[in-house]
């Protein structure tokens, strides 16, 4: 168990993934600083999580808003709290043809995705190759590993997140500063109501979903461990080897076939 008063701060921690690292993170002793957009919410789970006998510290932020991210970052600051693990775990996606969707919204899920994500990214990976000691774990996707039509956005921005961190992780490989890229499957949270995907081939057979709970615990080992990424699920690590030996337009078919909505005509 941590005794340090240090904190492990969580975006997206109200719900899906990002609530079940928070609550394993809680569990091993870690204090806790958790954001996501409504404070009805965070002060819900600050009550529930606080049970775990750490401190629990809720600040509502909206990363969808272009300054949010840093107006995180000082508001942390100024509160004098010190940020020893990052997880950087909000995102969404917009479900349906490239053409077809508001380029507002692509927009939006560009700044939450990876805007917020580069800005929270360097701003306390400053900080702790400083002080030579901490880690994040970043949110990526087996999605990031093709092309994704009726995602498009959302699988490009998942490209950049896993580009990013691997990137990041040879510039720190002198320092005791660690970056894991964390990279599920189809997870049984409320991520495809959110992009409007209800009706993907893709999300039809729950039983086919990842528990996020395992997920998160997936994540939550290759952090600790110092490992460079982890794909969570052995079918999905099956179909990220395979994938790397297939070219990307076949790539693209697959993801398309799998992902059409159930109402396509043949």
């Amino acid at each position: 168990m941590k005794t340090e008063s240090t904190f492990t701060l969580v975006t997206g921690a109200t719900s899906g993934i990002g609530y079940e690292l928070a609550k394993l993170f809680g569990s091993m002793g870690h204090n806790l600083i958790i954001v996501a957009r409504s404070a009805e919410e965070l002060e819900k789970k600050q009550v529930e999580l606080s049970t775990l006998n750490v401190d629990v510290i809720p600040i509502p932020k909206d990363l969808f808003e272009p300054n949010a991210a840093f107006e995180l970052y000082h508001e942390i600051k100024a509160r004098g709290l010190d940020v020893d693990i990052l997880i950087n775990d909000a995102g969404q996606g917009q479900y349906g043809l490239f053409i077809e969707n508001d380029i507002n919204r692509y927009l939006q899920l560009i700044q939450l995705n990876v805007a917020s994500l580069t800005i929270l990214t360097h701003l306390f990976l400053k900080d702790m190759v400083a002080k030579d000691n901490g880690k994040i774990l970043q949110l990526a996707s087996i999605a990031s590993e093709t092309p994704g039509p009726y995602q498009a956005v959302y699988h490009a921005t998942k490209a950049y997140v896993l580009s990013l961190t691997e990137a990041l992780i040879n510039e720190v490989k002198d320092t005791h500063v660690t970056i894991t890229a964390l990279q599920p499957g189809v997870t049984d949270t409320d991520f495809f109501h959110k992009a409007d995907m209800l009706e993907s081939k893709a999300v039809q057979d729950k039983s086919k979903m990842a528990d996020p709970a395992k997920v998160a615990r997936d994540g939550y080992d290759a952090l600790m461990a110092g490992k460079d990424k982890v794909v969570s699920g052995t079918q999905n690590k099956i179909r990220t080897a395979i994938g790397n030996l297939v070219p990307e337009t076949t790539l693209a078919g697959i993801v398309e076939k799998e992902q059409e909505p159930v109402s396509k005509k043949k």
